[in-house]
């Protein structure tokens, strides 16, 4: 029988430690971690201020995750790139995700990092324009692509048709000018771009007057995260989005603590130049006053009052029946314990 000689139990030890300490070193550089691509619902602005955050932290590194976070725009739509196995998960809003789900592409809502709209209708006070009850016989810009459910609802709830009977819709660019140009009495806004994009042009607050969905009760959930629903019952896929979700959300109140230092995070992530440092503070200011008071866990009674502003829209709602299996907590349950 021959026995081990001391000097190469040693060798192999001091070999075993190193293969240990390699290992450890690759997890930490990302060399062995799981791969998760987001595809975000527009340009890389301070809106998914909480993603890059949560990437630049090293949120996503901690969990065991490389994230590679792919910037949406105008000729992107995340239920397309998800559908054609483009990304993993989505950033999105509710109207489009339902009406996808409606029409045959099973999303479903795994997170809800914002509790409260930010769209609104921006209107020139010289138009004439109040209250609600000021809007008939006015031209008022409306974007589309999925983005107007929530005007439609509204202008059913008002009893205003919007055939140009009652009131005039202007379909309208990712842009302000129809209110600069006075084409439009009201142009829709968000609260954290748009809107401020006029008082950039030169127009006094003062001088304009507006409606906030959220404040109308005709509100519908954006900015949530959406998987297939099949991917789900991959446990190793499941997995893979609790770790992601919770690093997300580490990421969210962060960038909510800390809104100068998330603008700056954007700014740094922005490939294209276009943002300024003004816009982008300003803007995580305003998404912060939309994520406050969620942990990431979608409120049943929000997806409610959506689900029903997209099935009230008239003769043509968004949804004609109300979903079933369109959100679950199976991933937030885990991510915040």
């Amino acid at each position: 029988m021959s026995r081990e000689n001391p000097d190469n139990m040693e060798v192999l030890g001091m070999k075993k430690l190193m293969t240990t300490a390699m290992g450890l070193a690759l997890m930490a550089t990302g060399a062995w971690a799981e791969d998760v691509t987001l595809q975000l619902k527009w340009v890389t602005q301070a809106q998914f201020a909480g993603y890059f955050v949560a990437k630049d932290k090293g949120f996503y590194e901690e969990e065991g995750l490389n994230v590679t976070i792919l910037p949406g725009g105008p000729d992107v739509a995340p239920t397309q790139v998800i559908a054609g196995g483009g990304a993993d998960v989505v950033v999105d809003w509710m109207p489009s995700a339902l009406a996808a789900r409606e029409k045959g592409l099973p999303l479903v809502n795994i997170a809800q990092p914002f509790k409260s709209s930010g769209m609104m209708l921006t209107c020139l006070k010289e138009s004439g324009v109040a209250s609600p009850a000021d809007f008939k016989g006015k031209t008022l810009g409306v974007w589309f692509g999925g983005n107007e459910y929530p005007f439609l609802n509204w202008m059913n709830k008002l009893g205003l048709k919007t055939d140009g009977t009652d009131v005039t819709v202007l379909k309208q660019g990712f842009n302000v000018d129809p209110l600069l140009q006075k084409q439009a009495a009201c142009i829709s806004t968000m609260t954290y771009n748009e809107y401020w994009q006029v008082i950039d042009a030169g127009v006094k607050p003062e001088d304009l007057v507006t409606f906030k969905y959220e404040d109308e009760g005709v509100a519908t959930l954006e900015d949530g995260l959406y998987v297939l629903e099949e991917k789900l019952k991959d446990a190793a896929f499941e997995d893979k989005m609790v770790k992601f979700v919770r690093a997300s959300m580490k990421g969210w109140k962060y960038a909510e603590a800390n809104p100068d230092e998330a603008a700056m995070i954007v700014l740094e992530n922005d490939e294209t130049g276009a943002q300024t440092e003004t816009h982008q503070k300003r803007m995580m200011g305003e998404i912060a006053k939309l994520t406050a008071g969620s942990n990431g866990a979608l409120d049943e009674a929000d997806f409610k009052r959506t689900v029903g502003a997209l099935m009230s829209g008239g003769s043509d709602p968004v949804i004609t029946a109300e979903p079933t299996g369109a959100w679950t907590h199976q991933i937030t349950d885990k991510a915040l314990q």
